[in-house]
């Protein structure tokens, strides 16, 4: 008898994907969560619009907490925008890796600080820009922001977005950035406070080096926005 979670061919190829059993092919799910802002900023950990490297350097961790030895991994790309990722042990004077950032795109902590996760910021810098910031009690970042890795295409699938303030109009902007380019608006949404939820049912075509992410503005600074984007990455 055939298992019942695969009666759905869809649903057995994406599990496929995210297993890894798909050769060539493989899944992201960029998610972001922030304070609501009467101007279009960047959904993420930070209060402002995300503020991108131009130079790798190392990364450096810092935080308020007095605990040392929490270790931090730390996902992005190097100087040719190829796929990386490092573990950082932190202390409380700061501590850097040894690989050279030119984007972070997520970063966690990955043991238990005393009898908790975070309970202070933890900020990870790069080109002396916080490149990503993991809030407290959450141990993960919450940014919508990617960038493409080199030799891969991106597509998004869908995206979603929702207010925590009702009867607040809620304008949602895909923004993306090719390589040497600006960023474009890609998709424009808008709500009265309701979620934002849109399929693309022929996925958004990204190349490789592409700045993706996305951003949010409220009728009245109040609240909360979350957001997030699913892309399948192709090998080129």
């Amino acid at each position: 008898m055939a298992n019942r979670y695969f009666d759905n061919s869809q649903l057995a190829e994406a599990i496929r994907i995210a297993s890894g059993d798909t050769k060539g092919v493989s899944h992201i799910n960029k998610f972001g969560f922030g304070g609501a802002t009467t101007n279009p900023y960047t959904v993420w950990d930070g209060d402002s619009n995300y503020p991108y490297p131009s130079t790798a350097t190392t990364a450096t961790v810092t935080t308020s907490l007095a605990d040392s030895g929490f270790q931090v991994l730390v996902e992005g790309l190097d100087a040719n925008y190829v796929s990386i990722t490092e573990t950082i042990t932190g202390t409380s004077s700061g501590a850097t890796g040894t690989e050279e950032f030119l984007r972070v795109f997520r970063a966690s902590l990955t043991n238990q600080i005393g009898d908790s996760d975070n309970n202070s910021d933890i900020t990870i810098r790069v080109d002396n820009k916080d490149a990503a910031i993991i809030t407290a009690g959450e141990a993960q970042t919450l940014m919508a922001v990617y960038t493409v890795p080199a030799n891969k295409t991106a597509y998004v699938k869908h995206l979603h977005a929702a207010p925590t303030k009702k009867d607040n109009d809620t304008i949602i902007t895909l923004k993306a950035r090719p390589f040497g380019g600006v960023f474009n608006t890609k998709g424009k949404f808008a709500s009265s406070g309701d979620t934002i939820h849109y399929d693309y049912h022929v996925p958004i075509k990204f190349e490789e080096k592409t700045d993706i992410e996305i951003k949010a503005e409220n009728q009245a600074a109040s609240g909360y926005i979350s957001a997030l984007f699913d892309l399948i990455l192709l090998d080129n």
